[in-house]
């Protein structure tokens, strides 16, 4: 947001108590729009991210922070969301041999799911969101207007200070605190507070940015997730659940129930 011309004239210790503040408000939050981005959703965060970029308004540090998601969009939009590993949930109406749920591969075109007499569909540059409309299209030159259910599941690790540390293959519009459930739930000695998630060596969301999506309701697909990013809760030495950190536990505890439902 733009700075209002009369907050400088605040007293300086009401400036510094604002500061965190501004600063979680400043960029567009990841919770907005629908559970699975669509193309027109990432095209739009990308240009309010390329304006704050721009703007004077804002710090180098926010700015740092528009260029990084402004990146996994662009990165998004031209190589989509489908990574060796994840897999597909479908369903083809009066096509009862063909399987439930199908493994993304690699091929040299790009990412692919392949099935059974229809052979291959391409996923290079398809959305999560874009999914179903793909496999209708492709199987449309077999079927004559087939009717089809398709969800994307991606590849996720959850690591650190959880029930059961491992590779989960979920929903990608799964909440952040219900992929931690999914992993058996905080440990004991879990630091909330600390939690991050990486690619590869980089940090792509931890701290109080991390916090907010997380309080937020915020879907993996809306953190421009992939297969093979890691979600990382580490363990607390000080043994001390603040305010921040019990917030956060009640949130997660209150997902269980619907996860359980999900599931059934």
């Amino acid at each position: 947001m733009r700075l209002n011309t009369q907050f400088w004239a605040l007293p300086a210790f009401i400036v510094l108590a604002l500061a965190p503040a501004l600063h979680a408000q400043a960029l567009p939050t990841a919770s907005s729009g629908g559970s699975t981005r669509s193309r027109s959703d990432l095209e739009s965060l990308l240009v309010e991210y390329q304006q704050l970029e721009q703007s004077p308004a804002y710090s180098e540090d926010l700015k740092a922070e528009a260029r990084s998601r402004a990146a996994q969009i662009r990165e998004r939009l031209q190589e989509g969301d489908f990574r060796l590993g994840d897999a597909v949930v479908l369903f083809v109406q009066n096509e009862p041999t063909l399987p439930d749920t199908i493994s993304v591969q690699s091929s040299p075109e790009g990412p692919v799911i392949t099935l059974p007499v229809f052979g291959e569909i391409a996923l290079r540059g398809v959305l999560r969101s874009e999914l179903e409309a793909q496999v209708t299209e492709t199987l449309s030159r077999f079927i004559r207007d087939p009717v089809v259910r398709a969800e994307g599941l991606m590849r996720l690790s959850v690591q650190g200070a959880v029930g059961q540390p491992g590779f989960y293959v979920v929903p990608a519009d799964m909440l952040v605190s219900e992929a931690l459930m999914a992993a058996g739930g905080p440990a004991q000695n879990a630091d909330l507070e600390d939690m991050r998630i990486e690619r590869g060596p980089d940090v792509l969301l931890q701290g109080s940015v991390l916090q907010e999506e997380l309080r937020l309701g915020t879907t993996l697909d809306q953190l421009n997730l992939q297969a093979g990013d890691q979600l990382v809760l580490p363990a607390d030495t000080g043994g001390f659940i603040g305010p921040l950190n019990l917030g956060v536990v009640l949130g997660l505890v209150s997902t269980v129930t619907f996860i359980i439902f999900r599931t059934r």
